[in-house]
């Protein structure tokens, strides 16, 4: 049994069991991403199966390839400590906060340690054709064609087109300047800041359909009615407070047109050793990579 367990038989099989185990979850839609605990058992023999391979070789085995060992058992303790987290998820409407959260490992929604809130969804496409139409008072100015980003000059003004928002009714986002001084902003649905002499008024005509450069939104932490953390918070940035890390996963309007933003919130404990099992298991393969480098001159 002892060599067994340490056997190369034991390893391709358990690599095996792995792949078997792990192929049609890439096929399943779940918020879950943890392996749960077949999958904490799996690594756990592929640890013993390591450990007992290493001892039976100790004598012939190089110092780099030993290193290299103790990288990969410290990421396979790090897979198992991370079975003793959660992946919990949550909608959330812009401009309100929540204290519950649905936990995918058991099934029901739990209180949170702290109350969420969106305070805004931020959405930015890339550079897209409009065409903006200008009216002084009920009269008909002008028809300009252009890519958000760019500028037209109307009469002593240039007007900056910032961005486009689709989220709700579409609207396009403009700032005013005289010369070099910014004297408001406005978007095409008549909101502005403008001075209450500004003699024109902006309407979006038309637009293409834009592609999708960055979403993220932001967020608030609270608890007992006091701030704790403020950020931002996006697919692959996500906002980290102790152990809780906020990811945004996707943003939508319901049937009324209001905006939402989903929230993924992760409790993995294993992180840190799965990290410092990649730097250790580097290094190891850095010597080694060197030492048959060198001897091969």
């Amino acid at each position: 049994m002892y060599q067994f367990l340490g056997s190369k038989k034991l390893t391709l099989s358990l690599f095996l069991v792995l792949c078997i185990f792990l192929i049609p979850r890439t096929f399943i839609k779940t918020e879950d991403i943890q392996l749960g605990w077949w999958g904490s058992i799996i690594f756990g023999f592929m640890g013993l199966n390591l450990v007992l391979c290493t001892v039976q070789r100790i004598k012939t085995l190089t110092k780099a390839v030993i290193i290299l060992h103790v990288g990969v058992l410290i990421i396979f303790t790090g897979v198992v400590i991370s079975s003793f987290g959660y992946v919990s998820t949550v909608n959330i409407y812009e401009g309100t906060k929540v204290d519950k959260v649905y936990r995918w490992d058991i099934k029901k929604d739990v209180p949170l340690e702290v109350d969420i809130m969106v305070k805004k969804i931020n959405v930015q496409y890339y550079p897209v054709a409009v065409k903006v139409g200008v009216l002084r008072g009920q009269e008909k100015f002008g028809l300009f064609v252009l890519k958000t980003g760019e500028s037209f000059q109307l009469e002593q003004f240039t007007v900056k087109t910032d961005a486009l928002e689709l989220m709700q009714a579409p609207k396009l986002n403009l700032s005013v300047y005289s010369g070099d001084d910014l004297i408001g902003t406005a978007d095409t649905l008549g909101e502005n800041t403008l001075p209450t002499d500004f003699p024109y008024a902006f309407k979006l005509v038309a637009y293409q359909n834009p592609s999708l450069k960055r979403v993220w939104v932001d967020l608030s932490l609270s608890k007992d009615s006091e701030v704790v953390l403020e950020g931002t918070s996006e697919v692959n940035h996500p906002l980290t407070w102790g152990k809780f890390s906020f990811y945004n996963t996707k943003v939508d309007t319901d049937k009324y047109g209001l905006p939402f933003a989903g929230i993924q919130i992760t409790n993995d404990p294993g992180v840190p050793y799965v990290y410092a099992g990649f730097v250790v298991a580097g290094i190891g393969s850095l010597i080694f990579l060197f030492k048959r480098l060198y001897g091969y001159r």
